[in-house]
């Protein structure tokens, strides 16, 4: 099973209301450079966080990729999200090739509890960072963490 995590690009500061921050432009291009190394990549699914710059993130994963298959919104990708409700619904899945498109800190803390078996070691990531991790199931601890880009 491939896990590919993407954290959205860089956003505007400062909003009334934190879920529609827009992503800025040069958001959009970090984006943009990370998404091309998933051309060729064979994804099932993305799984996206509501947060507006999460779904702006993903429209242009989906633009670079031309991808027009199965892209699902959920609650359980937010920022402050439990990392241990992500492990139950990513076990539902049934693909083997999974982009999940959401926030810091719960995509450092996904991403190192997958790879190092505890939550005390996030993964770096900064806005527009890319990890795929590889293993036979998402299982804490059981992953491997195959590359890690930065824009």
């Amino acid at each position: 099973m491939n896990l590919w995590l993407l954290r959205h690009g860089e956003a505007e500061r400062r909003t009334s209301h934190d879920p529609d921050r827009h992503l800025t432009d040069e958001g959009r291009q970090e984006v943009a450079r990370n998404a091309r190394r998933l051309l060729g990549e064979s994804l099932q699914v993305i799984l996206v966080s509501p947060y507006r710059r999460a779904q702006q993130t993903a429209e242009v994963v989906r633009q670079v990729l031309g991808y027009e298959g199965l892209c699902e919104t959920h609650d359980w990708l937010i920022p402050d999200a439990d990392p241990a409700e992500a492990l139950r619904q990513l076990d539902l899945r049934t693909e083997a090739n999974i982009l999940l498109v959401t926030h810091q800190p719960f995509v450092g803390e996904l991403a190192g509890w997958l790879i190092n078996g505890h939550r005390s070691d996030p993964l770096p990531m900064s806005t527009g960072s890319l990890a795929r991790l590889e293993g036979e199931a998402v299982a804490v601890g059981l992953m491997n963490l195959v590359t890690l880009h930065h824009p």
